[in-house]
C-alpha cells in the first residue's frame, strides 16, 4: 500500500507508525484507519520487528480522533477501499499484535486519539501532551475499548469523569491516574520511546506474545460490548443529535443539545 495519511518506518527492531495529518492535528478519516490497519498488520507479519511506536506527526497533536470537519462537510469519516469503515479492525490490531506497542503521545490526545492510547500496551508522553474524551460534545461516543479500558486504568468515578465532562487533563495528571507510564520533555519523547523499544526488543519474543495474550484474556468478554457499540454509532450518527455537535465543531461554536433531551 502506498501511504498518504501514516508513515511507516523500521530501525533496531522498532517500527514507528506516524498519524501524518498535522494540519487536521492528526485526525483521522476512513483512509487513516486502514493504512494504520495496514501498517499494523505489517509490523504483525515482520519477524524484524519487535516493538512497535505508535504516534503523531509534529509538536501539538498525537491524534484528536475522528475528522469532525470532514464529516460536517461531507457526512462521514469516508471509508477504505472495501467500503468498510475498519475502526474495530484497528482496534483489535493494537490489542492483538504479539509486540509491544507504545504511544508516544507528542500533543493532544483527544477522542478517539485518546483511545488509541488506552489500547497501546504503554504510553510515553511530552510535557506538553493532554488527554481527554471529546464525543459527547461532538455527538460521539465509545462505549466498547474506549470506556471497557479506561475504567480498568482509572476506576470508575475518574473514567466517568473523562467521559461524562470532557474535560482535558496534563500528562502529569494522566501519570499520577495511571493513563501514562513516564512524562518526559518534548524533545526527548521519541528517544525515550525508542529506548524503552530497545528494551522490550531484547526480550524473549515467545515470552512477550504470551504475556500480551494473557493479559488482553482479562477484557476479551468486552468484545461483545465493543461490537454492540460500534452498531448503535453507526445509528446514532447521521441522527440529527449527533449531526449538531459535529456541525458546531466545525463552525466552531456551543452545541445546543437541547431538543433532543
Amino acid at each position: 500500500m502506498e501511504y498518504t495519511d501514516v508513515s511507516y518506518e523500521v530501525s533496531e527492531q522498532i517500527a514507528t507508525i506516524t498519524i501524518n495529518r498535522e494540519k487536521r492535528l492528526n485526525a483521522f478519516r476512513g483512509r487513516t484507519i486502514e493504512e494504520l490497519l495496514h501498517a499494523f498488520k505489517r509490523a504483525t507479519a515482520d519477524n524484524e520487528v519487535a516493538v512497535v511506536i505508535l504516534t503523531g506527526a509534529g509538536q501539538k497533536s498525537f491524534c484528536v480522533g475522528g475528522d469532525q470537519i470532514e464529516y460536517a462537510e461531507t457526512g462521514s469519516y469516508g471509508t477504505s477501499e472495501n467500503g468498510l469503515w475498519e475502526i474495530d479492525d484497528l482496534h483489535m490490531a493494537i490489542r492483538d499484535i504479539p509486540k509491544p506497542v507504545i504511544a508516544a503521545v507528542n500533543g493532544y490526545a483527544i477522542g478517539g486519539g485518546h483511545v488509541f492510547h488506552v489500547l497501546c500496551d504503554v504510553t510515553i508522553a511530552a510535557e506538553n501532551a493532554k488527554f481527554g474524551q471529546a464525543g459527547p460534545r461532538v455527538g460521539s461516543f465509545d462505549a466498547g475499548w474506549g470506556t471497557a479500558l479506561l475504567t480498568r486504568m482509572v476506576g470508575e468515578k475518574r473514567a466517568r469523569e473523562i467521559w461524562f465532562f470532557c474535560r482535558q487533563y496534563t500528562a502529569e495528571e494522566a501519570c499520577q491516574w495511571g493513563l501514562v507510564n513516564k512524562v518526559v520533555p518534548a524533545d526527548k519523547l521519541m528517544e525515550e520511546a525508542r529506548e524503552w523499544g530497545k528494551q522490550a526488543a531484547a526480550m524473549s519474543p515467545t515470552a512477550i506474545r504470551a504475556l500480551k495474550h494473557a493479559f488482553n484474556a482479562d477484557s476479551a468478554h468486552a468484545y461483545g460490548q465493543v461490537k454492540m457499540a460500534a452498531d448503535i454509532l453507526r445509528v446514532f450518527g447521521t441522527s440529527d443529535e449527533a449531526m449538531e455537535g459535529k456541525y458546531a465543531f466545525a463552525e466552531k461554536r456551543t452545541p445546543d443539545f437541547s431538543p433532543y433531551r
